[in-house]
């Protein structure tokens, strides 16, 4: 088969060459069908753009001309004024800067310019003051009819031969480019053809063709990505049988025993949705969602109770061996004197323990298994898995859950994903698309909104340290939270861990027994320092983020936080939700190290809410998703056009057509051949997608 022309190496384009080709290709641009993918950020209008002659006075304009003079002179007082005058083929106008003369080495006599100011009408000419300059390019101007694409650009490729390689590209190529939507969905879908849409993202005749372009550009993005995910949830649910866990009313009575409270409305909904699913043969893949403290691991152990009675195996697996540690010391006060069989399985055991807890697990005598991603390595083998549990899905990467599901396995398990994170909700329909949401939206009874106050001086901080000082010694306990270990010498003496603690134990809660924890303590340690502070033998505990999830101290009502400006929202979120989980009024003070906009508006949403989806939806807005959910470190979403903060109500009715066209079978379809093979091309490796015609 003939290379497609959309193969041809972009050096060989005119006006490109080897050495441009270079440069292009830190852009990711290799071939033409990645030049006509490289898409403009913005499209700068100037249609509006007048003539000298057109001109109105005292209104903000943009004229364009062509320059004619320059000039650059000392006048009365010691300032200097440049000029530049310009011709647009029916009158000069004259800008002049004062005490700005490198603004003459912007342009050249010939250069065609904008201005943009207001014009003022002096002796019968036209003059502007202080304008904004802009030099373009006449033909590319006039190539584009007044309507400019700003592309993303690198050194040794300028805004004008970006333009004009890939307004070369469209003309020549973009008809052999495969539109994956057949064209009876147009009109149906709301959206124009692909190549009507390259050409009008590209070079757009008019601001709403350039607007229809990109939408289905953007369109195209979102359906590719979220028809991938519906076909691997599609896929999971038909890759072999998960047992049936039926809950009986004896089942349920004897499961509640195990809890010393009653559930709150939104346990109790979380309980019946998963129960529906366990109660049948098609694997559940759910998350479950809630605030901090809103009592997700209560549910999780619920479900892990029903898969046990069944007479199957449970996991639960946590990213830190810190946070299994935590489950297995929550649920073994729950289980205190159950007749269920329960290991902690980490990389800390020794070989010999690891081997014969291996072989038991392999063996079923084993029911319940805490862990750490230990549980999913190659040597572990169960009798027979019913349930998973998975903490704080987004800190494993978006495919380690597909371990549980192994396309091997005759029967999978049913699959429960939870986070102390609150989703928004566009990643709650994309990075998480595949799974069906249950939240817990309510806190158990009594429980009280956390005093939070943000804190910028120091005279303010030092009475905080009081106010700690005397919380601590009436009995209460305190965190304090760093955002690192050691400190650097750009962000302030005291910022690390180990410095605080020193600085506390010597000033301002001299006396008061304090005990450190971080990253770099081994595990014992770690351990061993929780457990002082949980059993109250230390009053304040100085700690980096290693205390964010799965602390649970009812004593515990402050929280103190230093260089607060450094953690995103939802983190500071997590932080606050340690505390104030007993009788007493929490309070957290965030101690910010630098004072600057931004940071005073996103500390400011922790002032204004308590509840953590209007923080987590603040959060997304202010910062975009992959840092809402720590993924920087492990692959953002793979979108090429669409914005999930710009493009929200898009993405809503995408992800309906997305689903509907699994759901009804229309994906499978001749028609959809092109389309099924584009979302194996970009997201078939990705997602583990099964093969497709």
């Amino acid at each position: 088969m003939d290379e497609s022309p959309l193969q041809t190496q972009v050096r060989f384009l005119p006006g490109v060459g080897p050495v441009r080709a270079e440069s292009l290709q830190r852009l990711g641009i290799e071939t033409v069908e990645d030049l006509l993918w490289h898409l403009p950020r913005d499209l700068v209008d100037l249609t509006e753009v007048r003539r000298v002659g057109e001109l109105e006075p005292d209104i903000l304009q943009t004229v364009r001309g062509e320059v004619v003079e320059l000039d650059d002179r000392r006048i009365r007082g010691g300032r200097r004024m440049a000029s530049v005058v310009i011709d647009s083929g029916d009158e000069f106008l004259k800008a002049t800067w004062f005490n700005q003369s490198w603004v003459l080495g912007k342009v050249r006599h010939g250069d065609a310019v904008l201005f943009s100011g207001k014009p003022k009408r002096r002796a019968g000419r036209w003059e502007m003051t202080h304008p904004r300059i802009q030099v373009i390019d006449a033909d590319d101007l006039e190539a584009h009819g007044g309507l400019l694409p700003k592309y993303p650009l690198t050194d040794g490729v300028t805004m004008e031969v970006m333009r004009r390689v890939t307004r070369d590209a469209v003309d020549r190529f973009v008809e052999h480019v495969e539109d994956p939507i057949p064209e009876t969905w147009w009109e149906r879908f709301g959206v124009v053809g692909l190549h009507e849409a390259l050409a009008g993202v590209h070079r757009p005749e008019s601001v709403d063709d350039y607007i229809a372009a990109r939408r289905r550009l953007i369109f195209d993005d979102l359906l590719e990505f979220l028809l991938g995910l519906a076909l691997r949830r599609r896929a999971w649910r038909e890759a072999g049988r998960s047992p049936r866990l039926p809950v009986s009313a004896k089942i349920d009575s004897r499961i509640r025993r195990r809890f010393p409270f009653e559930l709150t409305g939104g346990q109790e909904r979380a309980v019946g949705e998963i129960v529906a699913d366990l109660d049948d043969d098609h694997a559940m893949h759910r998350l479950l969602q809630a605030d901090v403290g809103a009592g997700k691991t209560a549910v999780a152990l619920y479900a892990m109770l029903v898969a046990i009675a069944a007479e199957h195996q449970a996991v639960l697996m946590a990213p830190t061996e810190l946070l299994a540690r935590q489950h297995w010391q929550t649920i073994e006060g729950l289980l205190e004197g159950s007749r269920v069989d329960r290991v902690l399985l980490t990389g800390h055991l020794s070989a010999a323990a690891r081997r014969e807890t291996l072989q038991r697990i392999a063996a079923g005598d084993i029911q319940l298994i805490i862990g750490t991603h230990a549980v999913i390595q190659q040597d572990v083998e169960f009798a027979s898995l019913g349930l998973a549990v998975i903490d704080e899905q987004h800190k494993f990467g978006v495919i380690q859950r597909s371990r549980f599901t192994d396309e091997d396995r005759e029967v999978s398990p049913h699959v429960l994903v939870m986070t102390a994170t609150p989703i928004p909700r566009s990643l709650c329909l994309t990075q998480f698309g595949d799974l069906d949401v249950t939240t817990i939206d309510d806190l158990p009874p009594g429980r009280q909104p956390v005093v939070t106050s943000v804190i910028w001086d120091d005279a303010t901080r030092q009475k905080a340290w009081g106010f700690v000082r005397e919380q601590v010694t009436a009995g209460r306990q305190a965190f304090v939270v760093c955002p690192r270990i050691d400190a650097g010498e750009e962000t302030g003496e005291g910022m690390g861990v180990e410095q605080t603690w020193q600085r506390l134990g010597e000033n301002e809660l001299a006396g008061i027994s304090i005990g450190l924890v971080h990253g770099r303590l081994d595990i014992d340690e770690k351990a061993a320092a929780m457990q002082d502070f949980r059993d109250g033998r230390t009053r304040v505990l100085v700690a980096t983020t290693v205390v964010e999830v799965g602390v649970d101290v009812p004593n515990a009502t402050l929280m103190v936080v230093h260089q607060a400006e450094r953690f995103g929202l939802s983190q500071l979120h997590q932080l606050r939700g340690r505390i104030g989980r007993g009788s007493y009024q929490g309070y957290c003070f965030l101690m910010a190290g630098r004072q600057d906009e931004t940071a005073a508006v996103r500390l400011e949403v922790l002032d204004q809410h308590a509840d953590g989806f209007s923080v987590a939806e603040a959060d997304f807005l202010l910062r975009g998703p992959g840092d809402v959910l720590g993924v920087r470190q492990h692959g953002e979403l793979p979108l090429r056009v669409a914005d999930l903060v710009k493009d929200r109500e898009l993405l809503e009715e995408t992800r309906a057509i997305a689903f509907d066209l699994v759901r009804t079978g229309e994906v499978d379809g001749d028609e959809a051949g092109p389309l099924r093979r584009r979302v194996q091309e970009r997201f078939g490796e990705l997602m583990e997608l099964p093969q497709t015609g």
